[in-house]
């Protein structure tokens, strides 16, 4: 049995997978991130104790989290739990837990996840996509996560889209995540006239209900996402994209959006599908759980 942990910001949750990737238990706790690292350590530990005594039985443990382990350090990185960058996390949750765990970034999970038994089951190269509060992405290849030499592998979100566009948290400007992120294009509409109290669901409901300035916006979004796009299309050319977060709910994406992608893929015809993500919010903690496979559990011991 494989349990997977998604050490969010807010939440911590945990599951338990069969060796056929069958959910057996959930348990969700709230991150104790106001007390510090050493307390988020220690809730790590006491939900995977939980989960183990639920299974009756010792598990592998595979942790996804905001940000990556350093390849300089071994300290994690980019995390937006800020109290956990700069601390060597894999190492002292090793330690706790007196085994060998895997970490990936959330992003790589999601990717794992539905290339595994999800939408992109059965393709060779899945490229996950996440857009909602940031963007960020995975790429696997015929089953194996590939993070990359230096743990960036699939960070589309941080490549520059437009050089006079908004500041962007990493030091750069008009990076991705800034322009169709779910706060992007809330900022992109309010720049533009709209209201500055909507959200990003807001600008789409409005869109659908004929609104000028929110259709502007959407056209501008969909533009965008396939510039972006397919800047990856045109160097990895994966045999499935799947998209999730929370703008993944948006339908005229995969219509719309892929026609705009299509249009800038430097090729006569676009073959590639353009997924909806089959476990929505699950796809993070369960491709945790994936990190490990059947046959490895007996490297926990």
């Amino acid at each position: 049995m494989r349990i997977g942990i998604d050490l969010g910001g807010t939440k911590i949750e945990g599951v338990v997978l069969d060796d056929e990737g069958h959910e057996l238990l959930r348990k969700r706790i709230t991150t104790p991130q106001a007390e510090g690292y050493r307390a988020i350590l220690n809730a790590v530990a006491q939900l995977v104790e939980q989960l183990e005594a639920g299974a009756g039985r010792r598990c592998s443990v595979g942790i996804g989290t905001p940000g990556a382990i350093s390849t300089v350090t071994g300290c994690m990185k980019n995390s937006n739990t800020v109290c956990l960058n700069g601390q060597p996390l894999l190492e002292d949750l090793q330690s706790l837990l007196n085994r060998p765990l895997r970490i990936a970034n959330d992003a790589n999970c999601f990717a794992l996840s539905e290339a595994l038994d999800g939408a992109g089951k059965g393709y060779g190269v899945v490229f996950g996509v996440i857009m909602g509060t940031g963007v960020g992405g995975g790429v696997v290849f015929n089953g194996q996560l590939h993070a990359g030499r230096q743990h960036i592998g699939g960070e589309w979100g941080h490549n520059i889209l437009e050089r006079d566009g908004p500041d962007c948290y990493c030091g750069h400007r008009g990076c991705v995540e800034t322009l169709i992120s779910g706060p992007g294009l809330a900022a992109d509409f309010h720049r533009s006239g709209g209201g500055a109290a909507l959200a990003a669901g807001d600008v789409v409901a409005l869109a659908a209900q004929g609104d000028a300035l929110a259709e502007a916006a959407m056209q501008r979004f969909f533009d965008r996402f396939g510039r972006a796009l397919a800047m990856v299309v045109n160097i990895l050319d994966p045999d499935a994209i799947v998209l999730g977060g929370g703008l993944s709910n948006v339908q005229r994406l995969y219509s719309e959006g892929r026609e705009r992608l299509a249009h800038y893929v430097f090729n006569d015809e676009f073959i590639t599908p353009v997924l909806k993500n089959v476990h929505g919010d699950s796809s993070g903690v369960r491709g945790a759980a994936q990190l490990w496979r059947p046959h490895e559990i007996d490297r926990i011991g």
